[in-house]
């Protein structure tokens, strides 16, 4: 029987920290060439948007796909879990909870290999559900000291401010524009849906690294073609993807500002063949879109532990 877990059980048995060493592990296997990936493929309906992914993660025995939907309503995932070498459906693992925690932990992996390891300011454009998972992340491998915050919503960044600073012990404040946001920090985040870029190349300073988490569709632009100029090493999640939907990517390739020879994948990265950073100087950037390896290991974390410990519900299905 397939075992049905939601946010709850997510929750109780994965920790951000848990999900970033699944993730570290995760790239690993695909820089070994353990994993398989499936670019995420999108069907518009007349309300809204059903978007699917699938992966194998033969390391850990596994294979599945992710499925999720988006309407006005909101957001509704469903990941798949099957056992790799007898094709049984292990699990369903319902809800956003997975979804954040692997978005942040790939941002975080990244992070531990592309940042300063001095690293201890952030800046963060974007002050929605997403970026405080992003934030978090970030916290759990380099040792932040403080953060600014921007939102074009200044009553979503004062809360953001607040539920942060008490949650993860440091000081988050808000900052009065997107430049000041960015001015003096270590790492820089965004995390938005903007059409038209939140952070310009000209604000960038020696030694700095970003996350860019927000553009998985080919008409968001979070950064402007001065951040992809300026940025001495571009890393992303996988390169197939980035090359359908990286839309901070695709605009400044088409103008020359960049070529895709030059842009490596986390997985080269994490098993070494590329260096995240060669110096203390550099700018460094990571895109990150989302792929289904990162979901398919975290629901297979999830599933593992939640069966050792009791939880979740079993379902009867034949399938």
């Amino acid at each position: 029987m397939a075992l049905l877990l939601g946010d709850a059980e997510v929750d109780q048995v994965m920790s951000m920290a848990d999900c970033v060493e699944v993730m570290e592990d995760a790239f690993l296997q695909a820089g070994r060439g353990d994993t398989w990936n499936r670019p995420r493929s999108r069907i518009r309906l007349p309300r809204g948007f059903h978007h699917l992914m699938a992966a194998s993660v033969l390391g850990s025995g596994v294979f599945g796909l992710k499925t999720y939907t988006s309407f006005r309503a909101g957001t509704r995932f469903l990941i798949l879990l099957y056992d790799s070498t007898t094709g049984d459906l292990l699990s369903l693992v319902q809800g956003t909870r997975c979804s954040l925690l692997r978005t942040s932990a790939v941002s975080a992996v990244a992070t531990r290999h592309m940042a300063r390891e001095d690293s201890a300011t952030v800046g963060i454009i974007g002050t929605g559900f997403q970026g405080r998972g992003q934030l978090e992340g970030v916290c759990a491998v380099r040792d932040i000291k403080s953060v600014k915050a921007f939102d074009r919503f200044p009553e979503a960044a004062v809360r953001f401010c607040e539920e942060m600073s008490a949650k993860l012990g440091i000081e988050v404040t808000q900052a009065e524009s997107a430049e000041d946001c960015v001015r003096g920090c270590d790492i820089v985040i965004t995390m938005t849906t903007t059409r038209s870029p939140v952070l310009l190349g000209d604000w960038l300073e020696p030694g700095m690294h970003v996350n860019a988490a927000g553009s998985n569709h080919w008409i968001r632009q979070e950064v402007d073609d001065n951040v992809i100029r300026r940025s001495n090493r571009i890393v992303v999640d996988s390169i197939e993807d980035a090359k359908i939907e990286a839309g901070d990517l695709l605009y400044p390739i088409e103008r020359g500002r960049v070529r895709w020879d030059q842009i490596h994948d986390l997985a080269s990265v994490v098993a070494g063949r590329v260096s995240g950073r060669e110096s203390d100087d550099e700018i460094t950037l990571f895109e990150s879109q989302g792929i289904a390896v990162s979901d398919v290991a975290a629901a297979a974390y999830v599933y593992r532990e939640a069966k050792e410990t009791g939880l979740g519900v079993e379902v009867p299905l034949e399938l």
